[in-house]
């Protein structure tokens, strides 16, 4: 038990925390999307319109829950949050039309406004300080195993109890994230107890970082790259049997995108100050690049998906460390909550936009489409990021 109690204990707990929440909330619905549509018989389109309406509040709520963390509720949020998730997850599984399936995701993107990495990364950052990348590190480290355990449970959960069925076991995850996070954040709190008192909030900061120009360069980056791999995360079982890969391939490649991202950030841990934040950006930036290309090149050489997954989910494994830091590096450590939040706000419209824009690529150009969106959204997020660095 002395594994998981002080600062190391704790967030270790929330990085489990994370990774079942992500597992049971992000990944279940492209684990599940096939056994789904044979479940329900709805469209892709319809069925996409519920995670993109959650992502809608989500995106819609984010800044107002950065400016909670500033104001110290991250914890209660942190802790109460997936059980709202969880049920909305559960209730998900009895959905009898596309209208009622869009609802509860609505009430689900209320929970995820509170409960995922934008709202615990602000939490340790506020708590820790300059302790926070490795406390981040350790979390990322973690929660990129979520989908790993989700595309393999997703897909015996689904040929055992069918799409909806399955929905109702991840809630269960979900319910155990909540836990998890509980334990977590009580251990924090003991220790700050123990430390100097709560930061007060900071009026006035988000309103100076909204007149840099560097603040929508960042936001404009991260947009584009979210919405580059939501749209391919979103679609990846098809788009990888697209290329030719067998059903089984298939989802072993997408299983090992969350691997990717461990071994992306383990190296980034590994090289610590060695590595500038803007340096490690620009290899991430670069892999999704590559990622695209080597996705292309798979219909020619199926294998290449599991090169697509390596580049992918390292790029995307060290995007999710280093937006709180980069953050940080060019806007400043005062407000971060709240700014933070409001940075957010663009990749969250951006993972709320891409499966309903994926179904829309589908039908207007099939995955050729999508694979040239792909490339050129992670292009233009490379370029943005070159012209921001030189400018820093």
């Amino acid at each position: 038990m002395k594994a998981l109690t002080g600062q190391a204990g704790a967030v270790w707990l929330l990085a489990l925390g994370q990774t079942l929440t992500y597992a049971g909330v992000y990944y279940a619905f492209p684990a599940l999307l096939p056994d789904l549509q044979a479940a329900t018989g709805w469209s892709v389109a319809e069925l996409a319109f519920g995670p993109t309406l959650g992502f809608l509040v989500m995106a819609a709520l984010t800044p107002f829950t950065g400016a909670w963390v500033d104001r110290g509720w991250g914890g209660a949020m942190l802790s109460y949050a997936p059980v709202l998730a969880a049920l909305g997850v559960a209730a998900l599984g009895f959905a009898p039309n596309p209208l009622i399936w869009s609802l509860i995701w609505a009430l689900i993107g209320v929970a995820q406004a509170c409960c995922l990495y934008e709202s615990c990364f602000a939490f340790l950052t506020r708590r820790l300080g300059t302790e926070a990348r490795g406390a981040i590190t350790k979390v990322t480290l973690v929660a990129g195993f979520a989908g790993t355990l989700a595309f393999p449970l997703g897909d015996a959960l689904g040929r055992q109890f069918g799409g909806q069925g399955a929905l109702i076991a991840f809630a269960g995850l979900v319910l155990l994230a909540a836990l998890a996070n509980v334990h977590g954040v009580r251990q924090l709190r003991r220790l700050q107890r123990a430390q100097a008192g709560r930061p007060e909030p900071e009026p006035g900061a988000l309103a100076a970082a909204l007149r840099r120009p560097a603040f929508w360069a960042l936001a404009a980056m991260f947009g584009m790259l979210y919405l580059n791999h939501g749209i391919l995360l979103t679609y990846v079982l098809m788009l990888f049997e697209d290329r030719g890969a067998a059903a089984a391939m298939a989802v072993l490649a997408a299983s090992s995108i969350g691997p990717a991202q461990v071994l992306g950030r383990l190296v980034l841990l590994g090289l610590g100050a060695r590595l500038s934040n803007a340096r490690a950006m620009l290899w991430s930036l670069t892999g999704m690049v590559l990622a695209c290309v080597a996705l292309i090149a798979a219909g020619v050489v199926p294998g290449l998906i599991f090169g697509f997954a390596a580049l992918q989910g390292a790029g995307v494994g060290l995007l999710s460390i280093l937006r709180p830091m980069l953050i940080v590096d060019i806007l400043g450590r005062r407000g971060f909550g709240t700014i933070s939040g409001a940075v957010a706000v663009a990749p969250i419209l951006a993972s709320a936009a891409a499966p309903a824009l994926g179904a829309g690529l589908l039908t207007l150009g099939g995955p050729g489409l999508i694979y040239g969106v792909g490339l050129g959204l992670a292009l233009g997020g490379l370029g943005i990021g070159v012209v921001l660095l030189r400018r820093g």
